[in-house]
């Protein structure tokens, strides 16, 4: 997971802020929880190199992103606003 799975969230919210109080809000949280999930993996990554205690972390991390993904894309669809857990509200 690199850092290209930000710009998309990124770009829905600046594009997208001034129009839909709802699709600012949703893009919000994702690009909260997206930035969230790379500051874990860098965090990840001092341990896979001197402890591989890391690998086991990223590999969480990953199945963590792909469900909350998924269970926030279809709260999205039903027209409610996902709140990420464990996720670090930079963008208010």
């Amino acid at each position: 997971m690199g850092i290209g799975y930000l710009i998309f969230p990124l770009v829905v919210y600046l594009v997208m802020k001034q129009e839909s109080e709802y699709v600012r809000a949703n893009a919000r949280e994702a690009l909260n929880f997206h930035i969230s999930v790379f500051l874990y993996g860098l965090c990840c990554f001092p341990l896979v190199l001197f402890f591989g205690l890391g690998v086991f972390l990223w590999i969480c991390i990953v199945i963590s992103f792909l469900i909350l993904s998924i269970v926030a894309a279809v709260k999205a669809a039903d027209g409610g606003c996902y709140h990420y857990p464990l996720t670090i509200r930079l963008i208010q």
